[in-house]
């Protein structure tokens, strides 16, 4: 799961981050295959005027889709990371673009809420304390949601 607890009596700390389905060991290879893959089509072509028409089009769709899988690794560098107290608890996201959001509350009044219809997304989670609700773990998967809020549960209920 993408994420992992550190717990340390009598504290709890939280670290969460999007999925990553291509580590970035794999991108070369995945950009060179394709690149392979897309050439092979033109070996009939070697020698003519038509694979200077086409070769541009093709460097073209390799770049495109570099930048693609960059922004994508950019956007992926999210992190929320939860912190638990006795007296009190705060939740820091970190933004891909630099932005920072922080949220503060007493853990004695936090609610956790799973809302299985009517968010953004399915079995959306939010905490509730301080005056707002603020979410945790959109990126997450329904599954991996559901579990992160039986955990959060409990991990409140634990210092209550």
């Amino acid at each position: 799961m993408p994420y992992e607890w550190t717990k340390q009596t009598p504290e709890a700390e939280l670290h969460l981050w999007p999925y990553r389905s291509l580590p970035k060991r794999h991108f070369v290879w995945f950009i060179g295959a394709t690149a392979a893959l897309m050439l092979m089509p033109l070996i009939a072509v070697f020698g003519t005027a038509v694979l200077w028409g086409v070769l541009p089009f093709m460097v073209i769709v390799i770049a495109a889709l570099w930048f693609a899988i960059g922004r994508s690794y950019q956007d992926g560098e999210l992190i929320e990371a939860l912190t638990i107290r006795k007296d009190h608890c705060t939740l820091t996201r970190h933004n891909p673009r630099g932005g920072r959001q922080d949220w503060q509350a007493n853990p004695y009044w936090v609610q956790v809420h799973r809302h299985e219809t009517g968010g953004p997304v399915e079995d959306y989670l939010t905490l509730k304390g301080n005056g707002r609700e603020v979410e945790i773990g959109a990126f997450l998967t329904p599954e991996e949601r559901r579990q992160l809020y039986i955990e959060l549960k409990q991990a409140f209920y634990d210092l209550k």
